[in-house]
């Protein structure tokens, strides 16, 4: 891959846990993000997936800064933007924009649609001159299928799918190099979901744009992104090209999260494997030690309590070339045939 456009570096974010009223003492740390390690090519769509609080939203956020990370770096174009703050900050958020996930609360029920998407001019009016906003609006309006007579309108006069095109021009307004969309369509249903995918990817030849895309549908992910990391209790576990992940899965979380996937074919799905996890997703204040899925993995030993698995590419594989060869954190990484259907 090219020099990337965004590179994460042991991201770290811990929220602290304290007790007492006048005299706060911490006891301990919810370590929602617990080193997490990638990197974002121009004009590459990057897919997180993971069960829910396993930390895929808060990575949104420290990377749009708006949490700051307890340690680590986000290098935007080689620059850490954790070390930013005032103008300097303002400037790198301008080509990193965000698109949240609930298109019902993300969008003021008070400013018209017009005020919502070029809101972002207010803060950056270098971008637009004043008496040129609302054709440029109305012009992100059109883009993302919208009439732009709208731009008088209000949000609660929109549909769900509407209300995420409006979050979508929104992110849009100040042409943005990096979008991170935080589950974009898990809110919407089915049929607009795909519209919705479908626009995004539109948008993505036509702006150039690159994509941090979260989400916890498998199949979505799939269709939308080139390269994709799966997260558990704060950390990435697998990561590689959409057919090495989804054909070729070697981590047993990802194998168990592919398993689980509705699959049309009747055929298929009473040939395939379904695994099933036992018990619950630990908390991420009491991550346990070694391997932080041995709790609830098929493959546990001994040595996954003791050694944490490292982000690499398994040994077996190594000399190897083919699909399996991506990197895996688990001792015991193997492909296992029948998983995906």
């Amino acid at each position: 891959m090219p020099e990337p456009l965004l590179e994460v570096a042991g991201l770290v974010k811990h929220y602290p846990l304290t007790q007492g009223i006048l005299f706060k003492k911490q006891i301990g740390a919810v370590k929602a993000v617990d080193g997490v390690d990638f990197a974002l090519g121009r004009g590459e769509t990057l897919g997180i997936v993971g069960e829910s609080g396993c930390g895929k939203s808060t990575v949104a956020k420290l990377l749009c800064q708006l949490e700051r990370p307890t340690a680590g770096a986000i290098r935007y174009r080689g620059e850490d933007i954790t070390r930013l703050s005032g103008r300097a900050l303002k400037a790198v958020r301008r080509n990193i924009q965000m698109v949240f996930q609930d298109p019902y609360t993300s969008l003021n029920p008070r400013m018209t649609v017009g005020d919502i998407i070029g809101e972002p001019y207010d803060i950056h009016p270098e971008v637009a001159p004043k008496g040129d906003r609302r054709r440029k609006v109305q012009e992100l309006l059109d883009v993302v299928g919208l009439n732009p007579e709208y731009i008088n309108r209000y949000p609660h006069q929109f549909s769900g799918g509407q209300r995420q095109r409006i979050g979508i021009a929104r992110g849009l307004a100040l042409r943005p190099e990096v979008i991170v969309a935080d589950e974009p369509v898990s809110a919407l249903d089915v049929s607009v979901q795909a519209q919705v995918i479908n626009l995004l990817e539109r948008l993505q030849s036509e702006f150039d744009l690159s994509y941090v895309f979260i989400a916890h549908d498998l199949s979505i992910v799939r269709h939308i992104s080139d390269r994709v990391g799966v997260m558990y209790l704060g950390r990435i576990v697998e990561t590689g090209t959409d057919e090495q992940i989804y054909d070729h899965a070697t981590h047993p979380y990802t194998q168990a999260l592919l398993s689980a996937v509705p699959v049309p074919d009747p055929e298929a799905r009473e040939r395939r494997e379904r695994i099933i996890l036992t018990g619950d997703v630990p908390s991420p204040a009491a991550v346990p030690s070694g391997c932080r899925f041995r709790t609830r993995c098929f493959k546990a030993q001994e040595r996954c309590a003791l050694e944490v698995p490292l982000l690499a590419v398994p040994a077996e594989f190594r000399h190897t070339p083919g699909p399996a060869a991506h990197e895996s954190a688990c001792h015991f990484a193997a492909e296992r045939q029948g998983v995906a259907g």
